[in-house]
């Protein structure tokens, strides 16, 4: 599990694609990568992504067909920075919502601007997701924990203060481009659960 508060970019240094999967190195600071193991937990662009190999700071990872579908992790080149977070441990502090690095497709950027030092996007995603989607409420896109603003038919707002800028990749968004989205899965439930108990019960 993750808190959603991304720790920083970091470079993607080996890219080797083959049929069905992807395997790619990221470079980590070495204070970030001290202690990974084998097996580690990792997100990378909100991927939930295995540590396969472990060369000092430098850590390698696999991304497979239903990930690649999913994910911005196709687009993977070497020299392109990736958002990374650690997986929480007990004890830690929660400072965004719990985020678990399952991504259930990619939203893309309609719109930016800045108001002042704020950056304002505008993700469109399918339809099929804006019942879990409400503003104030939670979401991760590249893993990083926001809060939702205005909500519409097909897209939402989030706003974005200088800090979360700086240690992630959306001051350099474009617009067309994908971001990957996760769901809060606390509303997922509930929102699932009412229609399902509305169904049976013949009201929904």
């Amino acid at each position: 599990m993750y808190s959603g508060i991304t720790r920083g970019l970091f470079p993607v240094v080996r890219v080797e694609k083959r049929s069905g999967v992807t395997r790619f190195d990221v470079a980590l600071s070495s204070a970030l990568a001290q202690g990974v193991e084998l097996g580690a937990s990792i997100s990378i662009d909100g991927v939930c992504c295995t540590a396969m190999h472990v060369d000092g700071p430098r850590i390698g990872f696999e991304a497979i067909a239903e990930t690649l579908s999913l994910t911005t992790l196709d687009e993977l080149a070497v020299g392109r920075k990736v958002s990374v977070e650690r997986s929480c441990r007990v004890g830690d502090e929660l400072g965004g919502h719990d985020v678990f690095g399952h991504v259930v497709g990619t939203g893309r950027v309609l719109a930016r601007a800045l108001v002042g030092e704020q950056l304002d996007l505008t993700i469109g995603v399918p339809s099929k997701w804006l019942k879990y989607i409400s503003a104030k409420g939670f979401i991760a896109l590249d893993g990083s924990s926001l809060t939702v603003g205005e909500v519409r038919a097909d897209s939402f707002d989030v706003h974005l203060i200088p800090e979360t800028q700086r240690l992630t990749n959306f001051a350099d968004k474009a617009v067309g481009q994908r971001v990957n989205v996760e769901l809060d899965p606390r509303t997922v439930a509930i929102v699932d659960t009412v229609e399902r108990v509305l169904k049976e019960r013949g009201l929904g």
